[in-house]
This record gives C-alpha cells, sequence and structure tokens, in this order.
C-alpha cells in the first residue's frame, strides 16, 4: 500500500483469481463491514483499487473469487488478509483484518552497529521471556519489546559479553488450532500470520491499543535503543509455512488469494509437507520468491533489522520438483540482493522433507547452524561421560572433536570459511544447558501429549541421577560439564550462539520441547541461586578471553605450511607436549588434547592461546608445549573451579587437569621474539591435521 492522488493505493497478486474487492470496516467495530470496492486486474494478476478512505485505523480485508479445481481454495465469502499487511487486528469474531498505520519513526540519526562478523556473539532470545519476571522493570514493561529494550535489559546484555540478540520469531503469528482446542498457546511463535507485521501481544498494552501503529513504532523503538547500546537485533522467520495449516485448517490468507501458486501441492491438491505443520511454502513460484523477497526488505530497512535465521531453510531452496538446490533463485537472490547488502543471513540447513540434511550446502553469503558440531561436543562431553563412568570406551576421537572447535573445514568450503559455521550447543528447541547435564530422558508430559513430542536423541547425561539431587559430587560435575560445553564453544571458530538463561544454568526441569508453555518454565529467572552466579561469572569471562584474543576468531581457514591474512594457525600436542600424531587423533582411549591457537591478523595485536582439553574419567599430568619464545602460561580459565583462581605456568612445566575438564592459557612471549607460530619445541615438521569425521547429521 502506498499513498496516491487518491488517497491510497492497494495492490495485491493473484494470478489465478478472477475476481477480487476490498472490503472496509469500521475502525471501532472490525467485523462491521461498510464498505465493498471492487479491484482491477492488470496482465501480470496484480489487483489494485485506489480510495481515500484507506486512513490511519481503518480495518480492511479481501475478498477474492476464482476458479473450482483440486488446487484451488477460493471462498469469496471469507474475509481474507492481506499478505504485506503492516498492521493486524484481531476482532470479536476470531478473525483478522488488515489495518492502515502511520509507518513513520524518527531514528534519532542512530545507526546500525558496525561489528566485525568475527566478533559476533548471537543470543538466542525469547522477547517476551527474557524480561517477565525481571522486577526491576516497570510492571507494565515486563515480557514486551520496550522491556527488551529497557536500560536494565540492556545493562544486562552488554556485562554479559554478547554482541546480537537473536528473537524468536516476532512475526504476527497465531497458536494451532490443536493448540486453542487443549487450551493451550504457541509460545516460540513458528507458526505465522503475517509477514510484515511485529506481533501484537510482545507490545506494550498502550502500544496495543494503539491503531494507528503503535505496536511498529514500540518495535522500532526497541532496535534504536539496542542499535544505540552498540547491540545487533537478528530475527528468527518462519517464510517455510503459514499458519493456514493442513487442507481443512483455518484459512486466513494466501489460501483465500491463490493457494495454487503460493503453497506446494501435488496435481491432485494434496499438500507436499516438507516443515511437519501441514504446508510447505512454494518458493518455487515468483509469486512466493516475491513474498519473502519483500518481507526481508521490509525488515532490513524500514525497521533496521541486521540479519536472519530462516527456519527450516531447506524448504526455501526447493525447486519446482520439489528438491533442494544451492542454486535456487531465492536463495541466490537473498546473498545477492542490493537492498539485503550487508545483512547477516543464518539457515538453519534442514527440514523434513525427502533430503532434509543440508548441512554444508547452502551458498556463500549464509552462515549455518552446524548439528554436526552440536552433536559432537554434546558426545565428547557428556554421553562420552556416561561411558567412561561405566567403564567402558568413548565413542568419540579427539580428531572429531579438534574437527569441530577449528570450523568444521571440509563441512565448510575454503571460500566460505570457518565463520559458514554457528557454534551451537543448545537452542530454544531441545533441553537448555542445564538440562543437558542433569537429565537422560525428555520430561515433556506437561506439554499434554503424553511425552510423545519432542526428541529422543538428547546426547545429555545426568550424571548419576536424574533431575534434581541433593547429592553435592553429582552437582558439581554437572556445573562442570556446563563449562565445558561453554568453554569449548566460546574457544571454537566460528560465529557461537548462546540460548538465553544458558549462561547461568537455566533448567526447563527436562522438558525439551517447552514450544506451548507460556510460563515460569520458560521464562528467565532473575533471582538467581549462588551457584548460578557463579556459572554467569564464567560465561562472562569466557566472552572476555574470546573478545581478547584474535586467535580465536579466524575469518579464514589455515593452510599448513602458509601464514594467510585472518587466518589462525593451529598446533595440536598431546599430553606430553609433544605433537598429535595420526595414531593419537584417532585413538579413543586418550582424549587429552593440547590447541595451541595463533592469530595472523592485519588490524589487532598479536595473540596466541592454549586450551587443554582433558575428556578422561581420571585425573593426568599434561605438560605444556614449549619454544617459539613463549615465556609464560597465565591461566586464564579453569572449568574445574566454581570461582576462578589466578595462576601463571612456565612452558614446559607440568600441570594436573581434573578429570573432565578444560584449561586456557594466554600465551606470552619475550618482547622481542619473531612471533612466526610456526614452530613448537624447537621442531619444523607440521604436525598432522584432525582427520574430518564421517559426515552424519540430524533433523531437529
Amino acid at each position: 500500500m502506498h499513498p496516491s492522488d487518491g488517497g491510497r493505493t492497494l495492490s495485491v497478486w493473484s494470478g489465478s483469481a478472477t475476481g477480487m474487492e476490498l472490503r472496509l470496516f469500521d475502525p471501532s467495530d472490525p467485523d462491521w463491514l461498510i464498505d465493498r470496492v471492487p479491484m482491477e486486474r492488470d496482465d501480470d494478476g496484480v489487483w489494485t483499487v485506489e480510495s481515500d478512505r484507506l486512513d490511519i485505523g481503518v480495518p480492511y480485508a479481501l475478498g477474492v473469487s476464482g476458479p473450482e479445481g483440486p488446487q484451488h481454495r477460493f471462498e469469496p465469502e471469507r474475509n481474507a488478509l492481506a499478505p504485506y499487511a503492516k498492521g493486524i487486528v484481531r476482532t470479536r469474531r476470531g478473525e483478522y483484518r488488515a489495518t492502515v498505520i502511520d509507518r513513520s519513526f524518527d531514528w534519532a540519526g542512530v545507526s546500525r552497529p558496525e561489528i566485525a562478523l568475527d566478533r559476533e556473539v548471537v543470543y538466542e532470545v525469547h522477547a517476551k521471556g527474557f524480561s517477565k519476571l525481571n522486577h526491576a522493570i516497570p510492571a507494565h514493561l515486563r515480557g514486551t519489546y520496550a522491556g527488551l529494550a529497557h536500560p536494565e535489559s540492556i545493562a544486562y546484555l552488554q556485562s554479559l559479553g554478547v554482541t546480537t540478540v537473536q528473537l524468536l520469531p516476532v512475526h504476527q503469528f497465531v497458536s494451532e488450532q490443536r493448540l486453542l482446542r487443549q487450551g493451550r498457546v504457541n509460545y516460540w511463535g513458528y507458526n505465522t500470520l503475517g509477514f510484515f507485521t511485529p506481533h501484537n501481544l510482545y507490545a506494550s498494552r498502550d502500544a496495543q491499543f494503539d491503531t494507528t501503529g503503535g505496536v511498529l513504532r514500540e518495535f522500532k523503538g526497541m532496535v534504536r535503543l539496542l542499535h544505540e547500546a552498540g547491540i545487533k537485533v537478528y530475527l528468527d522467520v518462519v517464510y517455510n509455512h503459514t499458519s493456514e495449516e493442513g487442507i481443512g485448517g483455518h484459512a486466513t490468507s494466501l489460501r483465500l488469494i491463490d493457494n495454487a501458486n503460493y503453497y506446494r501441492q501435488t496435481d491432485d491438491g494434496q499438500y507436499i509437507d516438507t516443515t511437519g505443520v501441514g504446508n510447505t511454502v512454494n518458493t518455487a513460484t515468483p509469486a512466493a520468491e516475491q513474498l519473502v523477497i519483500d518481507s526481508l526488505r521490509y525488515w532490513a530497512n524500514e525497521v533496521q533489522i541486521d540479519g536472519f535465521r530462516f527456519d527450516l531453510a531447506a524448504s526455501l531452496g526447493r525447486d519446482a520438483a520439489h528438491e533442494f538446490t544451492p542454486e535456487h533463485p531465492l536463495l541466490q537472490r537473498i546473498a545477492d540482493d542490493d537492498q539485503l547488502s550487508g545483512i547477516r543471513m543464518i539457515a538453519e540447513p534442514w527440514d523434513v522433507g525427502m533430503g532434509g540434511w543440508q548441512t554444508g550446502s547452502f551458498p556463500e553469503g549464509f552462515s549455518e547452524w552446524n548439528d554436526r558440531y552440536r552433536d559432537t561436543l554434546r558426545d565428547f562431553w557428556l554421553t562420552d561421560s556416561r561411558e567412561l563412568d561405566h567403564g567402558r570406551t568413548a565413542n568419540t576421537s579427539t580428531g572429531a572433536f579438534a574437527h569441530a572447535v577449528s570450523g568444521s573445514a571440509g563441512v565448510f568450503s575454503a571460500d566460505r570459511g570457518p565463520l559458514a559455521q554457528v557454534s551451537f550447543v543448545t537452542a530454544h528447541d531441545g533441553f537448555t544447558l542445564a538440562d543437558l547435564a542433569s537429565f537422560d530422558a525428555k520430561h515433556n508430559e506437561g506439554n499434554g501429549e503424553q511425552n510423545a513430542d519432542g526428541s529422543d536423541n538428547n546426547r545429555s547425561y545426568n550424571h548419576g541421577a536424574e533431575g534434581q539431587t541433593d547429592d553435592e559430587h553429582i552437582r558439581f560435575r554437572r556445573r562442570k560439564a556446563m563449562r565445558n560445553l561453554m568453554a569449548s564453544m566460546l574457544t571454537s571458530a566460528g560465529i557461537p550462539m548462546l540460548t538465553a538463561g544458558d549462561e547461568w544454568g537455566r533448567t526447563q526441569r527436562g522438558n525439551n520441547n517447552a514450544y506451548n508453555q507460556d510460563s515460569a518454565l520458560t521464562w528467565l529467572l532473575w533471582d538467581r541461586k549462588e551457584w548460578q552466579q557463579q556459572m554467569l561469572e564464567s560465561t562472562k569471562r569466557l566472552l572476555a578471553i574470546r573478545r581478547a584474543s584474535a586467535a580465536l576468531r579466524p575469518i579464514e581457514f589455515g593452510e599448513e605450511g602458509k601464514q594467510l591474512a585472518h587466518s589462525s594457525q593451529i598446533i595440536w600436542c598431546d599430553a606430553s607436549g609433544e605433537h598429535m600424531s595420526q595414531e593419537r587423533w584417532e585413538d579413543h582411549g586418550d582424549r587429552t588434547v593440547q590447541y595451541l591457537v595463533s592469530s595472523t591478523p592485519i588490524d589487532e595485536p598479536f595473540a596466541r592461546t592454549l586450551v587443554i582439553t582433558h575428556a578422561d574419567a581420571h585425573d593426568r599430568d599434561v605438560t605444556l608445549p614449549s619454544g617459539d619464545g613463549m615465556t609464560e602460561f597465565a591461566l586464564v580459565f579453569d572449568s574445574a573451579l566454581d570461582v576462578h583462581e589466578d595462576a601463571v605456568r612456565l612452558p614446559g612445566e607440568t600441570v594436573q587437569m581434573t578429570e573432565m575438564s578444560v584449561h586456557i592459557y594466554e600465551v606470552r612471549h619475550a618482547p622481542d621474539v619473531t612471533r612466526k607460530a610456526d614452530a613448537v619445541n624447537d621442531r619444523t615438521d607440521s604436525p598432522p591435521s584432525p582427520p574430518a569425521p564421517t559426515p552424519f547429521g540430524t533433523v531437529g
């Protein structure tokens, strides 16, 4: 919709429709139809109407008629929601109307934060759940966009050290009909009603009742305040399906306007569902492709969003034969579109259709959630720990672990580099970090599905007791396991992603699929126990270590025998301080590896960091490496400590590693040393690199 001489002009595409009309409703009662205005079709299938009654605050809908047929679902008596609606209201009868809103906003000169990609740390957070229980925020702002941008919230995010908040879906969404019948709601928001409208219920009450555009203004205000604080904003976007569900579901928009062009179907009209929720948007059609592009442009340019995480992105890259291809026009346009230049794109690189697992397959310009990385770290620190506790051999070699934390070369091409990997251990779906270390099995009884929902493949370990326990030995081992996972993630190459609350050990009491839990189970707590505060301080320390060392943040993959700008040179050593041999990489019984990583930066000081990973059930002495001008190793993190203690060690010195633990050292050098970072122990031969693991993956 845009202003015109006759008021405002509304344009809607439908290549299949034979008739369309604009329906205007009373602003004080959106159920009361006050006028119908015919729309005219051009040769490209665009239906247009100009009206001086399309004023600010006026609700409107579409009536669309068309042919019968197996792929059509026209119901001209129904009121269809315009796909590009910037404002949406719900009527007392439970229908939805688009509304004309005032989109003007004063950005007050605030621009996007400039944060180098290697410095980004993504914080996945729920717009409501983050501040809902924070009593330092005024009650009327808790659980709102304004609450997320409140000074108390911003101060917390800054003190934590994350650079980017990634919001779970905030496009206007509704709960599935099944949930509504159960008296439940969709809390996560993966059920989009409108791709251009912020979710109304996350706005403050005053904004919700301001039908001139109050919700959008509060959302933009949140973005402006976060940007002013130097924090980027990413959105988790759901373009792969809509809230209209399967055939017979609640038709509200695309199905009524042009079902044949917007949804994947067989010739006889059956939906092809690669998303698991009843329908899949057919991005092989120009109309659906353009809808996605226009929505991204709107949020990136008018709302100043900095990046997007694409839910079930493999569905977006399926062609007319419903097969995934990295050359899909939509994926190429997202990566190359001039109006999206500089916007970060992150793919969840799978769906539930045939050939749905596509990790590593997306084109340049995308980063990807790496489920192989997630599974390797969980196996290495959790399920293998169970095996060792029971006297069995671990299943994950140090080679597989090292391959993951060094950026997963081979999964991602050299052209894309390590920043193609989003390194994560947890996300909104699945166990929290604390629950990974506290439960062997899911406990989803509260979801109302007899514990049948959610994954059974959690790669978790309860360390000897299921859930809450008073056994201090078990509780200590759980805290250490959380610190191990966090330390490995935050010293990995790639873009790290934390799930909100993991930084201090939030629990969902074993629920690994809390999508329909809008309660204190899923909201962040702000009154923390002593051990949780200690966990928070450990996370802050790890994030500071990452910021300080360019060696932990390579932009390019390194090559043996070469110094490449913005890569990191890695020397892998065993417990004796010697280079790792090929035999040791493949030895599942030797689970100690030293990761000596040096930067080759252009615009940062030289940095070298040593990470010692000891994933064995017994304590072990480890000899620190020596040579190449290294003079001291300053201990900056020990996962076996609840509270950090400073220590300085010398090259060649022996240190004791507690069972299942991580040490991180800042490496210091003589002032005049030449920092070539190409030798250790005065050896010149190149150590073997960790072998790439056999491809595997999960959909989740």
